[in-house]
């Protein structure tokens, strides 16, 4: 394609580097249905950095005939038929007026509408703010179709991963607080067992005391007697083991056989079982009379019908994380399962779906190191879906992306491992492709801005 320099003042610099395609118009209809297409506007308004339906509507509004361009096919088309050098000279004005700055004369400008609707040009090159003339008829249109805001900006994109380290930074406090109440408490509920101990101890003494108890001035109490008088020495220390254990063994010593057998004491916490854990039904099956590991197949399976029961139930976000974290599992194990769970036989209509439940997928990727994790589940996820499903992977990536659960680093990454790696010719990565050039390019022209 033939390109020439923006701008009729710089048609004969050789190194100018602002550059557009030369226009291509073709004659379409008879009669009073004749009309002019031009080929290429959509290129020629992507150099210049403007929506082709200005260009189109310009020529409209210079040429009063109609125009129209199609967002869908991309097809501008003005009614007459018009010369191609006609519409060039056309355009040229169009660069004069609402592309070129008014100071520099560099075409790399943006289009701002500020408060009182008026339109100005700020240049990216010197930083003069142009004033459009507001007299001119496409400005009516361009007021009421304002150009798109730019996506993915640097600002934005570092704001979003500062809020999101201020939540962890919180969080991390809140677990830390939490623990120091855990330990407190343990230490109370440890003392006041001490303390119990203790007090069973002396009540159980004090019912078996007429049993264990000599008779009074019997040879056994004057022998204590005695033995006292003649040990009352300075130097011995006296001591008392105020251990569980020795509790224990005080009490099972003072009681009889039949009383002994029915005291159960404990010296350590039995761990709380989880309420989401599988029953011991679940755990070891039987095989021919013989319990049996569970296979990672029944586990997987399992945690798949959990998460569907809890999302039934319908609890809120900060609910169903706290959940997935009391799933037995490693994080990758519990995620693959999410996924399978929330979008197990979809075919087609794969991206709206995750659009619809990304309130799941977002309390599941609040904790930091998930986004690859969430990544590797997609990847697993396509490994078994349809292949309606596998089509829609870059829909799906470009919905999490918007959403803020994944960042463009960490797409970046896990696509050049895949494609580099032993499964690099799977069809995850050829549906992927074009999701990830947009990330580079947008990454590119952001970097260059």
């Amino acid at each position: 394609m033939a390109l020439q320099n923006i701008g009729a003042g710089n048609k004969d610099d050789a190194f100018y580097r602002y550059k557009m395609p030369k226009m291509i118009t073709k004659i379409e209809g008879r009669g009073n249905g004749i009309k002019t297409n031009i080929v290429n506007m959509v290129d020629i308004a992507k150099a210049l950095g403007r929506s082709a339906s200005y260009t189109t509507k310009y020529f409209g509004c210079e040429l009063g005939a109609q125009s129209k361009f199609d967002e869908k096919t991309g097809t501008s088309h003005v009614n007459g038929a018009h010369d191609t050098g006609k519409l060039a000279a056309l355009l040229e004005n169009f660069i004069k007026k609402f592309v070129q700055c008014y100071g520099c004369g560099n075409p790399e400008t943006e289009i701002i509408i500020t408060k009182s609707q008026m339109i100005n040009l700020k240049c990216a090159a010197c930083g003069f703010i142009s004033e459009v003339d507001m007299r001119d008829k496409l400005t009516t249109f361009i007021l009421k179709n304002p150009p798109e805001a730019k996506k993915g900006s640097k600002d934005k994109k570092a704001m979003r991963r500062a809020e999101k380290e201020r939540l962890k930074e919180g969080e991390a406090a809140d677990e830390e607080q939490k623990k120091l109440k855990k330990d407190t408490l343990r230490k109370k509920g440890s003392s006041s067992n001490l303390k119990d101990l203790a007090k069973a101890s002396s009540k159980k003494k004090s019912i078996h005391s007429d049993e264990d108890q000599s008779p009074p001035g019997s040879l056994a109490e004057n022998n204590e007697v005695a033995v006292a008088a003649d040990d009352s020495d300075d130097e011995i220390q006296w001591q008392t083991d105020t251990s569980a254990l020795a509790a224990q063994q005080k009490i099972k010593e003072q009681l009889n056989s039949v009383t002994a057998s029915m005291v159960m004491l404990s010296t350590e916490e039995e761990k709380p079982k989880s309420a989401n854990s599988p029953p011991e039904s679940a755990e070891k099956p039987k095989v021919n009379g013989n319990a049996t590991d569970v296979s990672s197949g029944s586990a997987h399976h399992y945690q798949i019908n959990e998460i569907n029961k809890c999302i039934k139930e319908g609890p809120p976000a900060c609910q169903f994380k706290s959940f997935l974290q009391s799933l037995s599992g490693t994080r990758q194990e519990v995620l693959d399962a999410l996924f399978e769970a929330l979008f197990e036989g979809v075919a087609k209509g794969f991206a709206k779906e995750v659009a619809k439940k990304k309130k799941y997928l977002a309390a599941a990727v609040m904790e930091e190191g998930s986004q690859p994790l969430l990544l590797n589940a997609i990847e697993s996820f396509c490994g078994k879906a349809s292949p309606e499903a596998i089509k829609e992977v870059a829909l799906v990536l470009k919905a999490l992306y918007d959403n803020d659960l994944l960042e463009e680093e960490f797409i970046l990454e896990w696509y050049k491992r895949g494609v580099n790696g032993g499964n690099k010719g799977a069809q995850i990565w050829k549906n992927a492709k074009p999701f990830v050039e947009w990330l580079q390019n947008a990454e590119s022209e952001s970097e260059s801005e």
